[in-house]
Parts: structure tokens; C-alpha cells; sequence
């Protein structure tokens, strides 16, 4: 097992350094210049070549890839342009709520899911499938931005307990309130993005989880633990269930990435302050060393994602060695 980590670690690092490689060109490619952001409208030229050299803008690209390197192998994403901060600084600040959103919603997804999956396949064609099934079809069917919309004005404008935009009241905090107000006050603004998020997330890994169940309680193993008399819970559970998972371990892989990139929209609808805020705003605003840094850190997600993947086989599965 410890080869096997091993190798993948060496098998990343040329995949990872490929992803800096394209994510620096091809902001090199993006119309405008950083310039334009740093120096005053009524900068001279001399100005301008001032500031090119002190962000070293006036070395050739292949030296300005190596220096922005050799910083991000030191976890150093540079300096915004348009803030004049570190970008690691800022990415810190909102990593934090980015986090605890998507980990509301992953729990809420798996818990979810899972067992909603199963048992939709142990009762298949009965009137809780089929309300399963259109649901599962209607999540993926709708637009994440159209449903938040669409909650924002049918359920928020006519609830006044459930906050539009924000992720907490001002003010109430653990050092002037109790736990419990806390608490309550928090779980209040989860409610409309933790929804929007988990509509489509939940509604596919159900379908999933159910087709990956329907096809795994039709083997012959299943059937041969059945004649032997085992319980059908010890069955499913037991037997059927951990290969059903396989499937949903490699969905899980590719989930966390996309849940991150996914809460870009859900957080600007949302006023959410995390990263997906800050990554709109740099777009928009040509921040491009913060966009690189998101360029970054979603396609290591991305590989990390699947290297997970690949070690929870084994867990799931006891069959599958990678000694």
C-alpha cells in the first residue's frame, strides 16, 4: 500500500506542475494588462516601467513562470493587484466559510442519498421508487442559479426567519449570546444555499446508489448468502450494499472538486462570503494572480479528488489490494 501512495505522489507531480504551466499561459493570453490595475490613469511612461519592474513584469514570461513557481512551491500566490494583499491571506479569510458550506452540504448529501438509494432499489416500480426516480430527474433537470432565484422570491421574501443573503446575523456571536441562539442563528442562513446545493449533488448520487444496488442484489452471490439462509439485513448491508458503494467511491472523487466550483454561483446568489465570492470578484476585476490561485487549487482538487478515490476502494472493498 505505502508503494502504491508513493507512486501516485510521483505520478502528481508532473501532472501538477503541467497544471501551473497551463493556468500561467493562458492568463498571459487574457486581454488587458496588470499594469492598467497598478499605475494611476495619468501615469507616464516611466511610471509604468517603474511598476513593471518592481513586479518584474518586464521579464520574459518563461522567468516570470519560474519566479511565481518557485513562490507557490512555498504556498506564496503573490499579491493581489487590485487589493495589494497576499493572495493567501485573502484566500484564508474565506477558505474557512467555503469549507463549512460544502461540509453541511456533503453530510446532508451522503446522509441523504445513501440510504434513500437503497431502499428505492429493494422496493423497485412501488410508489416510493417512482417518487424517488422523479425527483432524482427534476434535481438534475433544474439550474442551480434559476432554483435559488426562485427561492429567494417564493420562500425567503415571504419568511422572515430565513435570511437571503449573508452566513449570520450581526452581532450574534458565542461572546454575547448563548450556544443555542448561536446555533439557531447560523442554521438559518444554511437553509436556502445548503438546498440549492444539494438538489442536483443529492438527486444524482440517489440514482447512482439505487442503479449500482439494483445491479449488485441480481448476482449470484446475493442469491447463493440468500439460500443459505442469512438475514436479509446482514445481506444487504453486509454483502450487497459495500459493492454497491464502488461506483459511489469514484462519484465522491470527483463530488468534492465540484462542490467547490458549484458553491462559486450559490455563494454570489447568496451574498455567501466565502471563495466563491472572492474568485467572481477577481474575475471580473482582472485580479489575475487570485484567478491563477483558484486555477491552482481546483485542478489539484480535482487530482487530489481521485487519489482519494483510489485509497477508499480499499476500504469499501477488502478484494481490491494495492500491495
Amino acid at each position: 500500500m505505502s508503494t502504491y501512495i508513493i507512486k501516485r505522489i510521483l505520478q502528481m507531480i508532473p501532472l501538477l506542475i503541467g497544471i501551473t504551466v497551463v493556468s500561467f499561459f493562458i492568463m498571459q493570453l487574457a486581454p488587458g494588462d496588470p499594469v492598467d490595475l497598478l499605475a494611476e490613469r495619468t501615469a507616464t511612461a516611466e511610471e509604468r516601467a517603474r511598476i513593471r519592474s518592481i513586479y518584474g513584469l518586464d521579464e520574459p514570461l518563461y522567468v516570470q513562470y519560474w519566479i511565481w513557481l518557485n513562490n507557490l512551491l512555498r504556498g506564496d500566490f503573490g499579491y493581489s493587484y487590485v487589493r495589494g494583499r497576499p493572495v493567501r491571506d485573502m484566500i484564508l479569510e474565506r477558505l474557512p466559510n467555503t469549507v463549512y458550506l460544502n461540509a453541511v452540504v456533503a453530510v446532508m448529501i451522503y446522509g441523504l442519498a445513501i440510504p434513500i438509494g437503497v431502499a428505492s432499489a429493494l422496493r423497485q416500480y412501488s410508489s416510493f421508487d417512482h417518487t424517488v426516480t422523479s425527483f432524482a430527474f427534476l434535481g438534475q433537470a433544474l439550474p442551480n442559479f434559476w432554483f435559488g432565484l426562485l427561492l429567494i422570491y417564493g420562500v425567503a421574501l415571504r419568511i422572515d426567519i430565513i435570511p437571503v443573503a449573508g452566513m449570520s446575523t450581526y452581532g450574534i456571536s458565542l461572546a454575547t449570546h448563548s450556544f443555542w441562539a448561536v446555533l439557531v442563528d447560523r442554521l438559518r442562513y444554511l437553509i436556502l444555499p445548503v438546498a440549492v446545493m444539494g438538489l442536483s449533488a443529492l438527486a444524482g448520487i440517489t440514482r447512482y446508489t439505487r442503479s449500482s444496488m439494483l445491479e449488485v442484489i441480481r448476482k449470484d452471490y446475493i442469491r447463493t448468502a440468500r439460500s443459505k439462509g442469512l438475514a436479509e439485513r446482514l445481506i444487504i448491508y453486509k454483502h450487497a450494499l459495500r459493492n454497491a458503494l464502488l461506483p459511489i467511491v469514484t462519484i465522491l472523487g470527483f463530488e468534492i472538486p465540484l462542490m467547490f466550483s458549484g458553491s462559486v454561483i450559490i455563494e454570489n446568489i447568496f451574498s455567501w462570503p466565502g471563495l466563491g465570492t472572492l474568485s467572481v470578484n477577481a474575475v471580473f476585476q482582472r485580479d489575475y494572480m487570485v484567478v491563477m490561485a483558484f486555477n491552482v487549487i481546483g485542478a489539484t482538487l480535482v487530482v487530489i479528488g481521485n487519489f482519494v478515490a483510489d485509497l477508499l476502494y480499499v476500504v469499501v472493498d477488502p478484494r481490491i489490494s494495492y500491495d
